[in-house]
């Protein structure tokens, strides 16, 4: 072919592929928007929603182990030292395998019960590194198993909580069985009712930021209920029975305080001032309780004592964990002046009066202050009082809806955990024998010692 011949042929050979691929322009152009729309409407996780909520998971483990192990592990007797640190431990354990398997999905599994989350995420299927859970703010994500783990971690935390009310006399048996049926009928459907979009108590429009009714009324009325069922220790009121290490108290309750900022702050699923305003009120709540309990206990016994200190932390805690993200530092401080005598009346007072066992005082600090706590949300989120609500917010209606959601917590915790009290006992038994109470669990129950002479 001649070079003339092939410059003639050259523009009609480009000219019909023009022709040609026109139409495949048209239609790229066409499909662009639709594909840019699609990829605006599947909004990423940003990478430090992701570090920040990576972070508050590991915290809230901290608070389990060691943190909840070591404070209550401080206030049994040095003979049972042990059995609290394995209960707690083997509790975190069983609750992250029954979490991962079909609690999640009992919680958030998108049922649209409002009392049942469904099967849909059992086995965690369709939980995935691209799958991403929704936050408080619209169009933004955070990975799904993120999620999934953040409230792993309060799932195995809050069953561990009741163990204090009835330490130093259970069958390590009877706990654990306990926890997977608590967990399975009593825990996952009220998480579901309090969290969910679609439960009951989140519909009514109740507040609950990181717990207040799901993680402490709940774990408070099981174990005041758990008191009573499993009986008083031997020798109660009569033999000295007081806690063997103030110090390992304190350090628990100190590690608890620390990883506290992960429950609190991490409920708020985002690294925004959301996140900052419940750490500050994890401060300054916690802070103004160990005074006021303080306080207290100098004009009730004429001095302030640690394990006071250590309860007034807890209690503090305890009592911002549902208003964390919807009060203001001084409305955070209010609550914590207010609940540590409250709670110091039901330790020192109506414990004494009604004659119940509640060894570490699970029902006087986590069940009464989860109980001020979900209360004071309704009244301190007002603006008026420095509170994140609404122009439009109304205290009477919101303490209305507070005080509604407790309700349904106490009466579906208590009549729940009395039945599973009562068919573990028929299974396994819920107290050891005398004689293994007398020797200590951690010798009966677990054939060693923490502490050796």
């Amino acid at each position: 072919m001649s070079a003339f011949t092939l410059i003639r042929i050259l523009p009609r050979a480009a000219a019909a592929a023009a022709a040609l691929l026109a139409p495949l322009a048209a239609f790229a152009q066409e499909t662009a928007p639709a594909a840019t729309q699609a990829a605006a409407a599947a909004p990423v996780p940003d990478k430090a929603d992701t570090a920040f909520m990576f972070l508050a998971t590991l915290l809230v483990f901290f608070m389990l182990i060691p943190g909840l192990a070591l404070f209550y592990g401080g206030l049994v007797r040095a003979k049972n030292m042990l059995s609290v640190l394995m209960q707690c431990t083997v509790i975190g354990a069983m609750m992250m395998i029954v979490w991962v398997t079909y609690g999640y999905s009992f919680a958030f599994g998108g049922s649209t019960s409002a009392y049942f989350g469904g099967f849909a995420k059992v086995f965690l299927t369709g939980v995935t590194v691209e799958s991403t859970a929704a936050t408080f703010t619209d169009g933004v994500v955070i990975p799904e198993y993120i999620f999934m783990l953040f409230q792993m971690t309060f799932a195995a935390l809050t069953p561990a909580l009741i163990v204090g009310a009835f330490a130093e006399r259970i069958k390590f048996s009877a706990v654990i069985l306990f926890t997977l049926l608590w967990s399975t009928f009593v825990y996952f459907p009220i998480a579901h009712m309090v969290w969910d979009g679609n439960g009951l108590i989140f519909k009514m429009g109740a507040l609950d930021f990181a717990g207040g009714t799901v993680v402490h009324i709940n774990a408070g009325v099981a174990g005041l209920i758990g008191a009573i069922m499993v009986g008083k220790r031997t020798g109660f009121g009569k033999d000295m029975m007081a806690p063997h290490s103030m110090t390992l108290t304190l350090v628990g309750a100190a590690m608890l305080w620390f990883g506290w900022f992960g429950f609190n702050a991490g409920s708020n699923l985002e690294a925004s001032g959301g996140a900052v305003l419940a750490t500050v009120n994890t401060f300054v709540a916690t802070a103004a309780a160990i005074l006021a309990w303080s306080v207290v206990e100098t004009f009730t016994r004429g001095k302030a004592s640690l394990l006071g200190a250590a309860s007034g932390m807890i209690a503090g805690l305890v009592a911002v964990t549902p208003a964390a993200g919807s009060v203001g530092p001084f409305g955070a401080i209010v609550l914590g002046l207010i609940v540590s005598p409250v709670c110091y009346f039901f330790v020192a007072v109506v414990k004494n009066k009604f004659g119940y066992d509640d060894t570490a005082d699970v029902f006087g600090v986590h069940g009464i202050g989860g109980l001020i706590g979900a209360l004071g949300t309704g009244i301190f989120t007002a603006p008026s009082l420095g509170g994140t609500g609404a122009a439009d917010f109304s205290i009477a209606s919101q303490f209305t809806t507070q005080l509604t959601a407790v309700v349904i917590t106490i009466a579906w915790c208590a009549v729940g955990s009395a039945i599973l009290y009562k068919i573990v006992d028929m299974i396994v038994g819920l107290r050891v024998s005398v004689e293994a109470e007398r020797e200590g669990l951690d010798l009966s129950s677990h054939g060693e010692a923490a502490y050796h002479a």
